[in-house]
């Protein structure tokens, strides 16, 4: 592969460069991520991407690039599909709640993968919630497979899953801004096709190239607009809820527009002991969970397999957890 050719094709800005075939571009994140790509032309090529932004056709090739090189795993619970969380943003203003979500789901007996980075830069992550928790990150690809297995919740750093990939989001800290990766981790399987992908982006256009290339790949996942960039369901006002599977999207729940007629019971502070401290309250069934986020504990429950259809999937919610799930889509 010349890569001085590809740079000269998609580096000529926003107007005059043009576009990677899907299998161009999947051979290209390839070479990429096995490390192929010496840093001079590796530098080039992702600020040429940054600049042009990528292609539904190049987002669709990396994606399975990537998905073929990660670490795979197995699902524990053939019943079910497993449901993959990508937590990598943490929060700063309001309380994490990817974790609630990941062990509301254990709580059926549905595999969880959550994965993500250890470092907060700040914020706090689904990893500090998880160590207060007693669920530690799991050092090898090994030690994930036997969380779930003895668990049915694995929080797995990117690393363990793919090397590759953590690699170039390191490269942000070098280039001094996000690359292709930053969106890729978000919409990873390492089950393969076999999970539902919890695929959650801050701005419109992800979300629409999310609903693309996930559709194309014909892959089973969760579509909603994140909160603090983490995968939950904002528990203030709920987001609207695609459930895409084999090319087709249907909408679930959508969004709440309405005034607040009363505030949520939420964690006193952000930080990772009193969200902890929360989330056992919930899990205990001493406090309420968030409408929003027993929505979109149904969704996960319809989407995996658990429930037959939606209606069945919200009265299992709120019988199980008390929630009041029923609401109206």
């Amino acid at each position: 592969m010349t890569y001085a050719h590809i740079i000269k094709e998609i580096g000529r800005g926003a107007e005059g460069s043009r576009d990677l075939t899907e299998d161009d571009a999947a051979r290209l994140y390839g070479a990429m991520l096995d490390g192929g790509v010496p840093d001079l032309e590796m530098g080039a090529i992702l600020i040429a991407l940054r600049m042009k932004s990528e292609s539904i056709d190049e987002m669709t090739g990396f994606l399975a690039a990537a998905n073929e090189r990660i670490n795979a795993l197995h699902n524990p619970n053939e019943g079910v599909r497993p449901v993959v969380i990508p937590s990598y943003n943490g929060a700063r203003k309001g309380a994490n709640l990817t974790p609630l979500l990941a062990m509301l789901l254990q709580g059926f007996n549905i595999p969880v993968v959550v994965h993500g980075l250890l470092e907060g830069y700040g914020r706090i992550t689904s990893g500090h919630i998880f160590r207060e928790l007693g669920v530690m990150p799991a050092a090898s690809i090994t030690q994930a497979q036997q969380a779930l297995g003895e668990h049915g919740l694995a929080f797995v750093p990117l690393p363990v899953i793919a090397p590759g990939l953590a690699d170039m989001l390191a490269l942000r800290a070098r280039l001094g801004v996000r690359n292709s990766a930053h969106s890729l981790v978000k919409m990873l399987d390492p089950f393969r096709g076999e999970g539902v992908v919890m695929a959650a982006a801050t701005h419109p256009d992800y979300i629409e190239t999310m609903r693309d290339v996930l559709s194309r790949q014909g892959a089973h996942a969760l579509l909603l607009r994140a909160t603090e960039g983490e995968p939950f369901a904002n528990p203030k006002r709920r987001p609207r809820i695609e459930y895409l599977r084999e090319g087709v999207s249907e909408v679930l729940f959508e969004a709440e527009h309405d005034s607040l007629r009363s505030l949520p019971h939420l964690p006193e502070a952000a930080d990772a002991a009193a969200t902890a401290c929360w989330m056992r309250k919930v899990i205990d069934g001493q406090l309420p969970i968030p409408q929003p986020i027993a929505n979109q504990l149904a969704a996960c429950l319809l989407a995996s397999g658990y429930a037959a259809d939606l209606n069945e999937a919200k009265a299992v919610v709120a019988v199980e957890t008390g929630a009041h799930a029923l609401a109206p889509a």
